[in-house]
């Protein structure tokens, strides 16, 4: 073994996330090379002789992967706060969308900004996402609507990762609603996706999968299902808002084009289950938005357990239906609100996250995985979802090194 590591954490409790729980490692040691993870595991079985550039003793601090925020629409222009008190008058989520509010107000507002606007405004969020643990997220298009738009919205997601040292995946959203000038032309609206907008996005390398918005309010099964077959003439992998306020069969349908996940899924019935189980799509849950919309109809949790579907969570960040700013804080909003166990969310945010975007080099703390890891201000890992709020990150590593802005600090 090659001893001359970049990193060395010792003294600290590794939850590395191995097998089907924590995989907790007491009086553990991590080190890393080169951006990888070269030893993960008892400090007592460090090699007797070995060196690091940089070594910390964490004085029993829990550490943990990086977390993944594997759903969010962080680019966007202006904010919808108007409408939050909108709903607490009473107006329903499909109200506010079919009076002109909704997503359409995000496209007016987005298109309107130029790139260093958007960019601008899109900064503070990323920001806080890695101020409270995440060391890749995924950040969705759709509020362009149009090829200069959406493609705009994208280059700003990757200069937010050039900026900030994070690792972001990009994901076209394109059939997230109908824009004003395709008024009443849901089917062409399609057909320009199909033939402008996706091909523009994949050309130009600025998309790493491509999803669409299943919905009564949005596309039809079967819209969505032409948008996902141009998806896979393209070569570009796929993921689903499915089944959020009404079950349209969106589950199934992603699961029959072997989506990397399916997101929301309140309304997500037995056989929609079934089809996830089958095809290996990832569930993810969003209690933000749950929260946000004052929802009341809970995921199938328990028929996700039983069929052995992977359950990720996110934050499903954006500026109408859940202004989240802390994936910690939607971990314990999944335990507090969808049952789940305080291990389930940290491996929906790490594990089952990674999966929902098709990475298999992070989430767990395994040799040769990246060096993307968190040392807490904590010692449990219960303690994550435990504490609302409040900053408890001592210090983050993406790909080993710190991020451009600094999460924590001794």
């Amino acid at each position: 073994m090659d001893t001359n590591w970049d990193g060395l954490w010792l003294d600290c409790r590794l939850a590395t996330l191995e097998g089907d729980g924590l995989g907790l490692v007491e009086d553990g040691a991590l080190a890393w090379r080169d951006g990888v993870i070269v030893y993960a595991g008892p400090r007592a079985g460090l090699p007797a002789r070995h060196a690091a550039r940089h070594e910390d003793s964490l004085a029993g601090a829990l550490v943990t992967p990086g977390l993944i925020d594997c759903h969010s629409h962080l680019v966007f222009g202006g904010d919808r706060a108007r409408e939050f008190e909108q709903r607490l008058h009473g107006a329903s989520y499909e109200e506010i969308a079919r009076s002109g509010g909704g997503i359409a107000a995000s496209v007016r507002a987005t298109r309107a900004a130029d790139a260093d606007a958007l960019f601008a405004q899109s900064l503070p969020r990323a920001r806080a996402l890695l101020a409270d643990g995440v060391t890749t997220l995924e950040i969705k298009s759709g509020y362009g609507l149009d090829v200069a738009s959406e493609l705009k919205m994208l280059r700003v997601a990757r200069r937010l990762a050039a900026e900030l040292g994070v690792s972001v995946r990009t994901t076209l959203l394109a059939a997230h609603a109908l824009p004003p000038e395709f008024a009443g032309r849901a089917d062409a609206y399609i057909d320009h996706v199909c033939d402008a907008i996706l091909p523009a996005a994949a050309s130009a390398g600025l998309a790493d999968a491509v999803d669409a918005f299943c919905e009564r309010i949005a596309f039809s099964p079967a819209q969505v299902r032409r948008v996902f077959t141009r998806a896979r003439e393209l070569g570009l992998p796929v993921k689903l808002h499915a089944d959020q306020l009404s079950d349209l069969g969106g589950a199934a349908l992603a699961a029959e084009f072997t989506a990397l996940s399916a997101d929301h899924l309140e309304w997500t019935a037995a056989d929609g289950v079934a089809a996830m189980a089958a095809a290996g799509t990832v569930a993810v849950l969003l209690p933000g938005a749950y929260y946000a919309l004052r929802e009341t109809r809970l995921p199938p949790i328990d028929g996700f357990r039983k069929a052995g579907v992977a359950m990720a969570v996110a934050t499903d960040l954006n500026p109408g239906t859940s202004p989240l700013l802390s994936l910690r804080l939607a971990l314990g909003m999944a335990c507090t609100l969808f049952g789940l166990t305080p291990t389930e969310a940290l491996r929906g945010a790490t594990v089952n996250a990674a999966r929902a975007l098709g990475l298999a080099d992070r989430g767990r703390l395994t040799v040769g995985l990246r060096a993307d890891c968190v040392a807490w201000r904590v010692h449990d890992a219960a303690a994550l979802c435990y504490w609302i709020g409040g900053s408890l990150v001592r210090e983050l590593r993406i790909g080993g090194r710190l991020p451009a802005h600094r999460a924590g600090g001794d």
